[in-house]
């Protein structure tokens, strides 16, 4: 099969490699339908974590169940399935709490499952899924082909700005910030939008991410940073910061100014995936008695609540989406995403 490799610094191939087959009872292989390349992605892309070797890349994908083993229960051989970014088994104690992001059988695709056998990356043609009744949400309905980029979004942003929103409690009438015009911080803008927020101020400096932010919900655009960005929000607010910011970057700087746009009292959720040294002043935190949660998004536990408003039509987070290719120009897709000319890139196999 073909898949995308990444060797090293701003050097993906796509590669021939052998396609992935049933290794435990509780597997399923299924044939990607789509997939695509996310903003964190671009750490190992630029260099930001080194690559030992070359190793396949991609955790987001949807598809056809193609072999199942025999003790697969709920998933069926020609379900369309949504895959969360990470696998869990559904029975230990964090799944059953609803945490699946950590499972005692944690495992990444691209990586290795807990038994130490290779994992395809979603950006190929075939994926051996682990613990497949776990991890996989079949969708039941019909739906438009035209709702497939919908459907891979919960395979992990809109899932995980939806998860930004929830551990900074935003609820009806809210005020929010969002730190991050990249596809997670738009979807952080949907999310908080579906969820009641009344002002919405998405931070971005791109036209056309700030046109898509406003789509999704965003009553106010900041394109200022630092101190003058928290000065503006202040203005905005009519004196105060923000009730909930959502941080959407994993940066230092973004978490500076995640802090610097929320009022005493607020909450800060964070899902950007942690670069470049972002730490949390536990002082100012204590001092302004502010709430910080969040981290990676337990996708599995949001992905059916989220699917009941993609197939109704209530949220089009597809739409973040603005360039498509197929598998075969992966390095392409990587270079579109890296310098800006692309919010998210969708791959088809």
């Amino acid at each position: 099969m073909l898949a995308t490799i990444i060797h090293g610094e701003r050097d993906v191939r796509v590669e021939e490699r052998p396609k992935p087959e049933l290794v435990e009872p509780t597997d399923a292989v299924v044939r990607v339908v789509a997939a695509c390349v996310c903003g964190s992605d671009l750490w190992t892309y630029r260099g930001v974590r080194s690559v030992a070797s070359p190793k396949p890349i991609g955790h987001e994908f949807v598809g056809i169940v193609e072999s199942v083993g025999d003790s697969v229960s709920d998933i069926r051989i020609g379900d369309f399935v949504i895959s969360p970014f990470t696998s869990s088994d559904g029975t230990c104690p964090s799944c059953l709490h609803g945490m699946q992001a950590t499972c005692d059988h944690l495992s990444f695709f691209g990586a290795k499952d807990t038994n130490g056998v290779p994992l395809a990356g979603a950006q190929g043609e075939f994926v051996r899924v682990p613990f497949a009744d776990g991890t996989l949400v079949p969708v039941t309905e019909d739906f438009d082909e035209a709702l497939v980029p919908s459907l891979l979004t919960l395979s992990d942003v809109m899932s995980t700005g939806h998860h930004a929103a929830v551990s900074a409690g935003v609820g009806p009438g809210a005020t929010v910030v969002v730190v991050g015009d990249g596809a997670v911080g738009l979807c952080a803008v949907l999310a908080a939008s579906r969820l009641g927020a009344t002002r919405i101020i998405a931070m971005s400096r791109h036209e056309d991410r700030q046109a898509l932010a406003r789509e999704f919900g965003a009553t106010d655009i900041v394109a200022e940073r630092g101190a003058e960005a928290a000065s503006v929000i202040r203005d905005l607010l009519g004196g105060v910061l923000a009730d909930a910011v959502l941080e959407a970057v994993g940066t230092r700087e973004s978490m500076e100014q995640a802090l610097a746009a929320v009022r005493p009292g607020g909450r800060v959720g964070y899902v950007g995936v942690p670069a470049g040294g972002a730490e949390f002043p536990i002082q100012f935190l204590f001092d302004n008695n502010i709430s910080i949660a969040g981290g990676m998004a337990p996708a599995r536990a949001y992905i059916p609540e989220l699917l009941v408003d993609v197939l109704s039509g209530a949220i089009d987070p597809g739409r973040v989406f603005d360039l498509e290719l197929p598998l075969t120009e992966s390095a392409e897709a990587y270079a579109a995403m890296d310098e800006r000319r692309a919010i998210k890139v969708l791959l088809r196999p």
